[in-house]
């Protein structure tokens, strides 16, 4: 996290008048994100008596938006109207990939950063930003179901898989409780840390996290194995998802023989390395399949296979269908309430 490059203003270096902040929510965002973030904005009002910030929702109609668990959310007013902030946050949710770019909110998004605004995103709206190409040259992060396509998509953005990333006129994070995190770092920069702790206190959040931490558990805990041989070879394979590498390969990174690796795989998860090392590969493409219009040739590849033929052939004994399907099965699913595209269109 590059807070420590970042240079917010500071209280004793503007006026009385509270911070504006907006927030830009499109459909299925995540609620959880966004009260994750307004909330702390509030009670640092409450606790000192005072406005230090006032908020905003914007919709792009003006009109309530449906969040990923269904509940409508009243907005204050639509994007057109939306001419001046200090922080402005985009907030999205599921399926942001698949959101059509809407005009209006690439030239909004634009206009508020030439005049000062930091932009910011909740959840998965780094990949909105993105897409405006709002996030050159800064580091960002995004919830991790998102990390792996997005850095196929965007290989020249720098981007972790840290709960939360401020870097100077960016702020991101990966959506959930992260978000109340970022915000009481912002506020810890920007009012005191004495309010940032004492608003972390009213909402029972014991300690408030830096943006160094990752989103997952780490694989130990993940997988419920403490075998360090183990651990160190799923972790190579995550690594070399595209270039896959031997068993023998790998049992050499461990110092170990092929045999006592094979071993290990068979104790803790009933299979050999390489069956593991396929369903991860396997598993990835499924990812990039969903969350991107990448050739499938082109995910075969990024997946370590050399062949449309084979990769198809691994996918279907697998998951009981072809790539191809899987992409049909996933855009034109009962729960997607889209067109036929799948896109979920987006006013001018």
């Amino acid at each position: 996290m590059a807070v420590g490059e970042t240079r917010f203003k500071t209280r004793s270096a503007i006026d009385d008048k509270p911070q504006k902040v907006a927030f830009i929510i499109l459909e299925r965002f995540s609620m959880i994100a966004l009260s994750s973030a307004i909330d702390p904005l509030r009670l640092a009002n409450r606790v000192l008596g005072r406005e230090l910030f006032e908020w905003e929702l914007y919709s792009l109609d003006g009109n309530p938006v449906c969040s990923s668990n269904e509940i409508e959310v009243a907005v204050n007013a639509s994007l057109d109207t939306l001419d001046s902030a200090d922080l402005v946050f985009v907030v999205t949710g599921i399926d942001v990939e698949r959101i059509e770019l809407s005009p209006l909110l690439g030239q909004k998004l634009r206009g508020l950063a030439a005049r000062g605004a930091i932009l910011g995103s909740l959840c998965t709206a780094a990949y909105l930003l993105a897409k405006y190409n709002l996030l050159n040259g800064y580091r960002c992060t995004i919830h991790w179901e998102n990390l792996r396509s997005f850095k196929e998509e965007f290989p020249e953005i720098e981007v972790s898989d840290d709960i939360f990333e401020i870097d100077r006129k960016r702020m991101t994070c990966a959506g959930g409780t992260a978000a109340l995190d970022m915000m009481l770092m912002y506020i810890a920069t920007f009012e005191s840390v004495s309010l940032a702790q004492e608003i972390a206190e009213v909402t029972l959040h014991q300690q408030i996290r830096t943006g160094e931490e990752t989103q997952r558990y780490d694989l130990e805990n993940r997988l419920g194995v403490n075998n360090r041989n183990v651990l160190a070879t799923i972790a190579a394979m995550n690594d070399h998802i595209e270039d896959p590498l031997s068993c023998q390969q790998l049992a050499m990174m461990m110092n170990i023989s092929s045999r006592q690796l094979e071993r290990l795989f068979r104790k803790y998860f009933d299979t050999t390395p390489g069956q593991y090392y396929l369903r991860l590969r396997l598993e990835a493409a499924r990812d990039l399949l969903r969350r991107t219009n990448r050739a499938i040739l082109d995910v075969a590849v990024v997946c370590g296979f050399t062949s449309t033929s084979h990769f198809t052939k691994c996918y279907r004994e697998h998951f009981g269908h072809t790539p191809t399907k899987e992409r049909q099965n996933f855009f034109w699913s009962p729960g997607n309430k889209n067109t036929k595209s799948n896109k979920v269109a987006l006013p001018d």
